[in-house]
């Protein structure tokens, strides 16, 4: 008897080589919010980087749902890096997704993807951002500070549910006040 072959879908198979570029590294960049047609690249980026263990992964149902969370950086047409503000109460959002191109990496692009997110958290009132990462160093030039995760509120834990880290997360839980 032959052996099925295996169903696929991109929505479960996350990619995991690095999105090719059809851009120079020296392309000047700037920096919008996403567009759905911004998704599919989103998800190569966020999986490439999870795949390595450096993020967690994204189906593209989440994304198309969160694309307006999402400012992105384009270079020459192409999104080359992303950043996302998520809401989860009324005084407390997470800063999430944040993953840059390695051919754009050191150039300022993640901070210049995160730095808007503060203003939008001040202009819904948001006092309190947090983030859970492995990338302390670049949290903390942006003025995070770390803290126990116990610190946290429930509220945050939901996506921890299906995380497949629960058991032996190794981020970091940091926290930022916003003027």
């Amino acid at each position: 008897m032959k052996t099925p072959k295996p169903m696929t879908s991109p929505l479960y198979t996350p990619p995991v080589s690095l999105p090719v570029l059809h851009i120079r590294p020296d392309a000047a960049v700037s920096i919008r919010r996403a567009r759905v047609s911004d998704v599919p690249r989103l998800y190569e980026i966020i999986n490439y980087y999870a795949a390595r263990g450096d993020m967690l992964p994204k189906t593209l149902d989440q994304l198309y749902n969160r694309v307006r969370n999402f400012n992105v950086a384009e270079a020459d047409g192409e999104v080359i890096g992303c950043a996302a503000l998520h809401i989860t109460w009324a005084d407390l959002a997470e800063v999430v997704s944040v993953a840059v191109h390695p051919a754009f990496q050191g150039r300022g692009v993640g901070r210049r993807l995160v730095e808007p997110l503060f203003v939008e958290a001040i202009e819904l009132g948001i006092p309190t951002l947090f983030t859970l990462t492995l990338q302390v160093g670049f949290f903390s030039s942006l003025g995070f500070r770390e803290i126990p995760k116990l610190r946290l509120p429930h509220k945050i834990w939901q996506d921890c549910v299906t995380c497949f880290k629960q058991d032996r997360c190794d981020e970091v839980a940091m926290i930022r006040q916003v003027p």
